[in-house]
Order: structure tokens, then sequence, then C-alpha cells
């Protein structure tokens, strides 16, 4: 604990991270029956979430009867939600009867109903149905439901991924993402891992005065063999619960590698790690896609500049609207009050994006400089910095141990045309 600073230490930092009800789903099938319409279509809202993304969901019209029809002949899949309308015990246990017939011994069953019963309930579960939902449902309780029967109750959290991302090249976000493990992990006493993305052109190792001879790239060109004994090994310990997964930073290779082999090296280093920092390379392509939208936050780091803008403005809204059931993305505008540098006003910037800076960081090259030269994070130099203060308010925040303050929708009219002007292209993929 940082007496000067007031920050609580985490009495139990083991403990930290995605409870069992939010974690991802493995890889299974899913088939819904559903009687009705707005069942199906919550059923396949979610199955959009990123906590499904491995599944492979598909949604039916009808209810057991037509479950039971269907799979008469043929294998059922991992897991089955069925929906009836029959809301009387005994009609309802007749229609499930029948499924249970056609059903394989490892399928589960989820019921959706529309009787409030706690009697009935009882007799599901007992009769081997896995869950029952009472409609109308919300897709997070078709999530929850489904992470909850894939993992063990007494299963431990896995990591909760901080992923961070520059608007555009220069705009501080790796060095941003450092300072931050750095404080999870000496202030709040949460056990971290970085893990250098950039693989060309990665600094977590001068950041952190580090020089390994294996890192990152060594687990990605051949995942499969990854496990805890080798992480180990690839890991290096930067301070007592700061560990780094290193980028080479060298160009005598080409780094063609494919997304599933980032995901499943992300898993293995979740499942060792309550926190995970990841430090993603400012670019668009299918891996940096997959790698953000499978985080459980993403932190966007802006500079007050119209390019910035544009571009964390897409980032937002693309995030957005595809992670429905997640938080926002948080913003951090970085480098403010360069003298002689025009700028857009802090609070133009965040009306535009349509929500209020999680952390503004001053121009401060000095502080910055003297640290990456020395290989030290920013309280390490100096702890009463205001940059030091921000990277301990953002840690906070961002584990829960305080309240950020709530986005403001945008107001200016004529700046959001303006931006609108600039915006009208989707970003596109690499390559």
């Amino acid at each position: 604990m940082n007496k000067s600073q007031g920050l609580p230490a985490v009495v139990d930092s083991d403990a930290f991270g995605v409870p069992v009800s939010d974690r991802p789903v493995p890889r299974i099938t899913i088939a819904a029956f559903c009687e009705n319409p707005e069942t199906g279509a919550v059923i396949q809202r979610a199955a959009l979430d990123r906590r499904l993304s491995k599944t492979h969901v598909s949604v039916h019209m009808g209810g057991p009867m037509a479950a039971a029809e269907h799979y008469a002949d043929t294998p059922t899949p991992n897991l089955i939600i069925v929906e009836s309308r029959n809301i009387e015990r005994g009609p309802l246990m007749a229609e499930l009867e029948g499924l249970a017939g056609v059903c394989d011994p490892a399928t589960k069953v989820i019921v959706v109903g529309g009787s409030n019963d706690i009697q009935l309930y009882r007799e599901l579960i007992r009769n081997g149905i896995s869950e029952y939902l009472m409609a109308p449902l919300h897709p997070m309780q078709i999530i929850e439901a489904i992470a909850g029967l894939y993992a063990a109750p007494e299963s431990e959290p896995i990591g909760k991924v901080f992923a961070f991302v520059g608007a555009k090249g220069g705009s501080g976000s790796s060095t941003i993402a450092h300072n931050f493990a750095w404080a999870l992990s000496n202030q709040l006493n949460i056990a971290s891992t970085v893990v250098d993305l950039d693989l060309p052109f990665g600094t977590a190792g001068l950041d952190f005065n580090q020089d390994p001879a294996q890192g990152v790239v060594d687990a990605l060109i051949a995942p499969e063999r990854l496990d805890d004994v080798l992480l180990d090994r690839l890991l290096v310990k930067c301070a007592e619960k700061l560990h780094l997964f290193a980028a080479p930073a060298m160009l005598d290779r080409d780094y063609d590698i494919d997304a599933p082999a980032f995901e499943t090296v992300l898993d293995v280093v979740r499942s060792s790690s309550p926190a995970i920092v990841i430090d993603v390379p400012h670019a668009w392509s299918a891996w940096t896609r997959q790698t953000l939208m499978g985080a459980d936050e993403i932190i966007v780091t802006a500079t007050p500049d119209l390019a910035s803008l544009r571009n964390a403005k897409n980032i937002y809204d693309h995030f957005a609207s595809s992670r429905p059931h997640d938080a926002r993305p948080r913003l951090i505008l970085n480098q403010v009050g360069v003298v002689r540098r025009p700028e857009i006003p802090v609070k133009d910037f965040a009306e535009a994006i349509g929500s209020d800076p999680l952390l503004v960081l001053p121009f401060d090259p000095q502080l910055f400089g003297t640290a990456a030269n020395n290989g030290q994070m920013i309280g390490q130099l100096n702890a009463q910095s205001r940059a030091a203060q921000g990277f301990s308010h953002i840690a906070r925040v961002l584990t829960g141990r305080e309240t950020a303050v709530e986005a403001k929708k945008p107001k200016r009219e004529s700046f959001l045309k303006m931006l609108s002007s600039l915006n009208r292209k989707p970003l596109k993929k690499a390559g």
C-alpha cells in the first residue's frame, strides 16, 4: 500500500478477475426451439455476444415437441434451449419427457417458460433439466445461464483483460498501458501480466528495463504447446506481482500469425493471472479486432487533434455497437497542452465521442522522457506527479475501487456535423 496516496491494498488479489458467470463459453453447439418469435430474437442477439463467440447457435421455431421430433434420428447438440407456453406442470413435464427420450446423456437442457412457480423449478431440476428461465428474457440472462452451466461452481475466476489501443500512432497508449499495469501490481496489489502484442516494435521491454530472450511470439508460433509450465518460462518477472510477456521488437522475420493463435495464447494467460494488460498496436486486422472484442475493458488513448478524434470515434462507435452488453470503451486524452499547438478542447472532444475522458494527461516531455530513458514507471520516478496520480486513478476506476464520471451525450451540433463529414467511411481491415 502506498500510504502517501491513500490507495487501498487488495487483501485477496488472487480472487480478482472475471466471475464464473461472465467467462467465455467453450466451443459448444447450441440449438434453441422457441414458441415465441421474440424469444428467438433475444437468443440470436445473445449469440452475437463476445462470451458466446466460440459457440455455434441455431434457432428454430417450435417447443419441446419440435425439438424431440428434430433429434429423433440425429445426435443432440451440447445444449438445447426449449420454450414452452404450457404453464401447467403436468403438460409441460409430458412435453419434456418426450425430449428426454431422444437426448444424448451429455446434452444439457434449458427450459424457458412463463410460470414463476418455485415448485415447478424444483421438479424440473430434479428431473435433470439444467436451468429454468422465465420469459420475457434479456440476452444477458441467456449468456449468464449458459456460462454458468459450463463452469464448475468452484472454478477460480479467470483474469480480467484490459486492452489498450491508440487512436493513432504516437498517442502514448503503450506508455499508459505499462504504467496502468504497474499501478495495479504495486499500488493495488493485484498480480498483473503485461502482454506486448506490438511484435516488431513493442516497447514494454524498454519501459520495464528488460531484455528477455523469449517472449510472446514463441507462444504464438506454437500456441498448442503453451501451458502453465511453458508460460512460466516465457514470462519475465518485473516486480513481485508484475510479469511481462514481451514482444521480440525485431525485424528479422515476418509476423503473419493467424487470429486463433492470439486467442489461444490469451486464454492460457487469463487462466494464470488475475489481471492482463494487453498493449494492442495501432493497426486494424482480424486478430487486433478479435483481441479488442474479447477484452473485458477497452481503453482508447487519443491526442487532442482531428485525426485522433475521427479514429477514436470510429473505434468507440464500432465496439459500442458490437459489444452491447459490455461497458463502452474508455477514453484517455494524452499530451494535452502542447505549447503553440492548436488543440481540440477537451470538452468538445468528449462531446463528439459521447464520453467523458477517464483521464486527461498534460504534456510533460521531461517526466515521460526521463522515465522512458531510465526504464522506469512514472510512479517510480515521481509518485506525486499529476501523471502518477492519474494512473492510480484509472487503476482504481477500472478495478471498481472508484466510480468514474458518467459519460455525457454530445451537445454541440455544429461540431458533430464537422466530424461526420470526415467520418463517412467505416474502418477497413488491413490487407
